[in-house]
């Protein structure tokens, strides 16, 4: 059997405000790691990180601030 295990970390906890600014995937197959994943950082626009979610993972928006954000690369 094949899974994806998705972990995304997003900016806040309002879903109409905050954006996603980190996810990733591992697959399993037959729940053991096949070694493919993906993983991307995004920036939140020109939302602020709140401090509460900074503290949970660690991100904040000076060091996004240098990839795409989410909606932009979706569209690429």
């Amino acid at each position: 059997m094949r899974q994806i295990i998705l972990d995304t970390e997003t900016s806040g906890l309002d879903f109409e405000k905050d954006r996603i600014i980190e996810v990733g995937c591992l697959e399993l197959i037959d729940s053991v790691f096949t070694g493919n994943k993906f993983h991307q950082y995004y920036k939140p626009d020109n939302i602020v990180i709140n401090s509460e979610s900074e503290k949970i993972h660690g991100l904040n928006n000076v060091f996004l601030s240098k990839f795409n954000t989410f909606d932009s690369s979706i569209n690429e």
